[in-house]
């Protein structure tokens, strides 16, 4: 836009401007070529569970930053 047309936008302000005129995300109308099933099922089944994994909210124990008391 600033090269064409010399003004300066955010990508919000692109956004709205280019749905205002009828405007949409566009999306392949195909998966490429070179797309390997076997290494996104392997990813899938290997890795994706990893990263997916709920992460521990708290923690058991003290929430005292001092030393816990000795017996």
């Amino acid at each position: 836009m600033r090269r064409r047309f010399g003004v300066e936008y955010t990508l919000a302000g692109m956004d709205l401007l280019l749905h205002r005129i009828g405007w949409s995300v566009q999306v392949p109308a195909r998966r490429a070529a070179e797309r390997d099933e076997e290494a996104i099922t392997a990813w899938r089944e290997e890795t994706w569970p990893v990263v997916k994994a709920p992460r521990r909210t708290w923690v058991p124990g003290s929430s005292s930053t001092t030393s816990p008391a000795r017996a």
